[in-house]
């Protein structure tokens, strides 16, 4: 089912999904969280890998590449899709874009998979929509099988003023009582543009709770990501506003 804040985040997508194309690194995150993800997704060789919330696909084509025998990328946003599905006939890579919601997995595909991977997707979804889809991720995991998954980190917010060159909105400090709140926010480009975001709310215990209640039961690797010396080496004047900051957080529990 389509709610409003589906709506609102078809919306963002469609009408800024060719600002999203990229055929490397160019955003904060795709530095300071997608290496780190991808990391913890090694090795994938062989293995059949749902990207839910694949955006443009960036992550699919790194996880193909890397060696997956199969990626099912699938997105909310149609206009996201069609530039993964741009990308993929100007590179054929073997991978499948589908349209589709991430709290009903089971109504697209019937297969099962080694790997699920959720780049920034749960910050699109609510408590309530968080716990529906894990149980649905688990339920497409073979045994075995792997879920990663990277969220804003739930402080960050708080923590930090809207300012270049990553923030959210929060409506003053209510970490607790803003569950689902729907904060807007941005992510700055090196190249000076930038990419309008949403958060919805959520606190560090309500993901553990949702995998829990999804049937999950392994001990969780926790990694909170962050601005490393080599990004401020890099660009100073883009990373260094951010050092130590927790920014992102990425999860990784097995079936």
């Amino acid at each position: 089912m389509i709610t409003a804040n589906k709506q609102v985040t078809q919306a963002l997508y469609n009408d800024t999904a060719a600002r999203w194309v990229r055929g490397g690194p160019s955003s904060l995150s795709d530095f300071t969280a997608r290496p780190a993800i991808l990391e913890m997704c090694a090795p994938v060789t062989e293995q059949k890998i749902l990207d839910l919330g694949c955006g443009e696909g960036y992550c699919s084509r790194q996880l193909r590449q890397l060696g997956a025998a199969s990626v099912l990328g699938v997105d909310l946003s149609q206009r996201m899709i069609e530039a993964a599905q741009a990308q993929e006939v100007q590179e054929s890579l073997g991978i499948t874009y589908q349209v589709g919601c991430a709290t009903d997995v089971r109504h697209y595909t019937q297969d099962k998979f080694d790997l699920v991977v959720a780049v920034f997707l749960f910050n699109y979804l609510t408590v309530a929509q968080t716990q529906a889809c894990m149980a649905e991720i688990f339920q497409v995991l073979e045994p075995g099988g792997r879920f990663i998954f990277s969220i804003p980190h739930p402080a960050f917010p708080y923590m930090r003023q809207a300012e270049f060159p990553f923030y959210f909105e929060v409506d003053g400090n209510n970490y607790f009582s803003g569950r689902d709140q729907q904060c807007p926010g941005r992510i700055w480009k090196r190249d000076g543009s930038w990419l309008d975001v949403q958060l919805i709310h959520k606190t560090i215990q309500d993901f553990f709770e949702a995998l829990q209640m999804a049937g999950f039961t392994s001990m969780p690797t926790v990694r909170e990501l962050r601005v490393l010396p080599e990004h401020v080496e890099l660009d100073p004047d883009f990373f260094g506003p951010l050092v130590d900051y927790p920014l992102h957080m990425a999860i990784e529990v097995h079936k």
